[in-house]
């Protein structure tokens, strides 16, 4: 009998050597992202269900296809088909009143370019709005496989997607738009594929203000990829790219408007909107729990509250810091500005660190557990969406 020495060993050939598993063939291929596809179908669909049974269908209230075009629906299909004003506008009292300059020009944009095709603006707007659910079902769907599994990926799409206020993914509203933006973004940048990061990140940033935190995060997705690596002129230009996006509008309004707090004055001439450091919200929910007008009011500050709680339980789990730094900064934005209270479930879809403890719960449960949490959560969280834009009688 003969022996052969390590050093003796045949060598193994180079495709011998299984391939590291990319993002992907780790979310399921074209199977895991059909089934994200369909899960963000089935919410929709029973939004939409849910919309049509609690008075959609009604004439008085314009039937459900109306009830996807109202509030700021109407402020975008404006933008859209007559442009920015080119200054500020006034009451009969020479009162400073809201006008368009307040919203962010991509999503209108985009309507705009929809229409040139013969599509009538709001067919264009909403299905602008629905393109950009499905976008984000995938972004979402490679998000949470990437950070996680497989399986938190379609987490992820299904709770997101069946959040208490997740109908404005079916409106013509920028959330979805947003939604699918960042977490494109966070998808690229946690690949570090710098020019997908460096345009998703742009464009969070010319679709809601919001996008300044996606922008920050970027940058410091940017700055651990400069300190692992030795690249670092395609990460930090990715960052100074995002980080550009709201600064620009801004002072862009700020030039046509010939005032640069422009934007600033007609947010907070139009909605109320100002920065006061969180204490309209620690009013709102003083209020609430003391003596509040009706049940939505209470389960706003719930729903406050209970995110805040979740934030906390997923930064305690340390999750990859863009993700974290871009919650915080976010969640800052929303609960430090006073404006309607019943908007802030809305500014807080997007956030994605307050489904982080969910997410992750359901991939590392049972499977059937799993399916009957997402379930019963979903039934509440589309009745609960399908009420605000049918039965609840202010701006959401």
């Amino acid at each position: 009998m003969t022996t052969t020495s390590p050093s003796e060993a045949e060598p193994v050939a180079p495709d011998a050597v299984e391939p590291p598993e990319t993002l992907w063939e780790k979310a399921g291929g074209g199977r895991g992202v059909a089934v994200a596809v369909g899960l963000l179908a089935l919410t929709r669909v029973g939004q939409l269900l849910m919309v049509w049974w609690l008075g959609g269908a009604s004439t008085e209230n314009g039937g459900v296809w109306q009830r996807l075009l109202v509030w700021d629906g109407g402020w975008f299909l404006r933008v859209a088909m007559n442009g920015y004003p080119h200054g500020y506008t006034y009451d009969a009292n020479h009162v400073l009143q809201a006008n368009e300059l307040a919203f962010f020009p991509l999503y209108p944009a985009l309507i705009r370019g929809v229409t040139m095709f013969g599509v009538a603006p709001g067919t264009a707007a909403v299905g602008v709005a629905w393109l950009a659910s499905i976008g984000a079902a995938v972004a979402l769907h490679l998000l949470g496989t990437t950070l996680y599994s497989k399986r938190a990926g379609w987490a992820l799409v299904a709770i997101c997607c069946s959040a208490p206020v997740s109908v404005v993914l079916s409106m013509a509203y920028s959330e979805s738009l947003f939604l699918a933006l960042v977490a494109g973004m966070f998808v690229a940048a946690h690949r570090r594929v710098w020019l997908p990061a460096a345009l998703f990140g742009l464009g969070a940033a010319l679709t809601r203000p919001t996008g300044a935190a996606a922008a920050i995060a970027l940058a410091v997705a940017a700055i651990m990829a400069v300190r692992d690596s030795t690249e670092r002129i395609k990460p930090l230009a990715a960052a100074a790219t995002a980080l550009a996006g709201v600064p620009l509008f801004l002072a862009w309004v700020g030039w046509r408007v010939g005032d640069w707090t422009a934007w600033f004055r007609i947010q907070t001439a139009g909605w109320g909107t100002s920065f006061d450091y969180g204490r309209s919200t620690a009013a709102f929910l003083h209020a609430t729990f003391t003596g509040a007008d009706g049940w939505v009011q209470i389960s706003v500050g719930l729903i406050l509250l209970a995110a805040l709680a979740a934030a906390g339980v997923a930064l305690a789990a340390r999750p990859w810091p863009p993700l974290a730094v871009y919650g915080v900064v976010a969640m800052v934005l929303v609960y430090g500005q006073a404006g309607f209270y019943h908007s802030k479930p809305r500014l807080l879809l997007p956030v994605l660190l307050t489904l982080l403890p969910a997410v992750v719960a359901a991939a590392r449960a049972r499977p059937r557990v799993a399916v009957l949490s997402i379930t019963a959560w979903a039934v509440f969280g589309l009745w609960y969406g399908a009420y605000m834009i049918t039965i609840w009688p202010y701006t959401m």
